[in-house]
């Protein structure tokens, strides 16, 4: 009996519940692809349980498969108060997508390859959202492809699910290299095969080849162990969210992130509690920290400089292309030549005329800079920060001993951001510039 009692203590401390699924943060744009399986599955159930995960994850748009039911769909938006929703037709479990109206404007949804030529390798026709989300335009296409096979690709089978597969993709691709070649491009949704085939026989093996402007974003998940795949029933990983070129530099930042949403782990009855009511597949969701653009002026000849985001390049010719070569120095007692820039210090750099310089990178809220007793050379943060708002906790810092650089020597006030600064300290030690 004690070890009974033991047992469901904790299993009642280990447990949780849908309130604890997390995803979605002010600073990031998320997207989330969903087959809820000819939605509502279990009724007004499923409608309850997609209310509350929805509401729970707090994504900015959600590309849904599936939806069966459009005015159960309708009753599930009006309970949402956050979200909008929007789709074609429940034809034949129908394409769907909510949003945030608060931070996402509409431009236009609209479906390609509606025609009958196209009805076999698209038996639900892509949906198109045309989207701005803080400035940045983004075109995202939901799809649901045909599903089955026997994982052999026959070409000269044109009834064959792995060809019907293969001919979509590839035009998908081919509408996205014709109408969106300088675009944020995301393509995502149930897709219906997995990405690590062998070359023969995969489906989207053209795509995967176009390395230089392709790329899924959930190949890790497909690699990766089944636990983390969307479809644990099969077990395969078979919903996806490829992105174009434009995007891989966001989807490098630390704040970026991918995941298989294991909403199993947060029911009660886990998977066969939410196989039951919710869905057979998982949803995965994709979420990006995009690239903030700052700009500095520089005045011909010596500036002081510093770098004011995380960059994926450091290298002073990327990140100052209008510099003269060999002229990047760090001081630290003596002036050393650098080529790559580090955050929180600061630079002299020569420039041979007057220059706007346009950054372009992940913010930066806050840095440590380590100080050497005597003259220092720093720099701020991706935002401009008052001198007297630093962090100096040890009281190293003189006082009145922040100088910029403008053709002379000025006292400064605050740190504006991409400018470098002269500092003076008592002794070693170190100081924090924060927002």
């Amino acid at each position: 009996m004690k070890i009974f009692i033991v047992l469901f203590l904790m299993a009642n401390l280990c447990s949780q519940d849908l309130e604890d699924l997390d995803f979605g943060t002010d600073s990031t744009f998320e997207i989330l692809t969903w087959n809820i399986e000819w939605f509502p599955k279990n009724g007004q159930a499923t409608v309850g349980y997609v209310t509350e995960i929805i509401e729970a994850l707090d994504v900015d748009v959600l590309a849904i498969q599936e939806v069966d039911n459009t005015n159960m769909f309708d009753q599930m938006i009006d309970g949402l108060d956050q979200y909008e929703g929007y789709y074609e037709s429940s034809w034949f479990a129908g394409l769907a997508y909510i949003y945030k109206p608060d931070v996402i404007e509409i431009n236009d949804l609209y479906e390609i390859y509606t025609t009958s030529p196209y009805w076999s390798p698209f038996p639900r026709s892509p949906m198109v959202m045309d989207m701005n989300f803080m400035g940045e335009n983004i075109i995202i296409i939901n799809n649901h492809f045909k599903c089955c096979g026997d994982g052999y690709l026959d070409s000269d089978d044109s009834g064959d699910e792995e060809t019907r597969r293969y001919i979509a993709s590839n035009l998908l691709k081919d509408y996205v290299d014709t109408n969106f070649q300088n675009e944020n491009v995301i393509i995502l949704g149930d897709l219906n095969d997995i990405l690590t085939d062998n070359p023969e026989n995969n489906v989207f093996q053209m795509i995967l080849n176009d390395t230089e402007n392709y790329l899924f974003a959930d190949m890790d998940i497909a690699q990766g162990t089944s636990s983390g795949w969307s479809y644990p029933t099969w077990p395969s990983h078979i919903d996806h969210i490829l992105i174009t070129n434009e995007l891989f530099d966001e989807f490098e930042n630390n704040s970026s992130d991918i995941q298989t949403i294991k909403i199993d782990d947060y029911f009660e009855g886990g998977w066969s509690a939410y196989d039951q009511n919710v869905s057979d597949h998982r949803p995965v969701a994709l979420k990006l920290l995009f690239n903030e653009q700052l700009i500095a002026e520089y005045a011909e000849g010596w500036d002081l400089v510093g770098l004011p985001l995380t960059v994926g390049d450091s290298g002073y010719l990327t990140q100052f292309p209008n510099a003269v070569i060999g002229t990047l120095y760090s001081y630290n007692l003596v002036y050393e030549e650098e080529t790559n820039l580090e955050n929180g210090r600061g630079y002299w750099l020569y420039f041979e005329n007057n220059t706007v310089n346009e950054f372009s990178g992940e913010m930066i809220s806050e840095v440590s800079i380590s100080l050497s007793e005597g003259w220092n050379l720093i720099t701020g943060i991706s935002t401009p920060v008052m001198v007297e708002n630093i962090f100096d906790n040890g009281g190293i810092i003189f006082e009145g001993s922040i100088f910029g650089f403008d053709q002379v020597y000025q006292e400064a006030e605050v740190l504006l951001v991409g400018k470098g600064y002269w500092l003076k300290a008592s002794s070693s030690g170190i100081i924090i510039v924060s927002d």
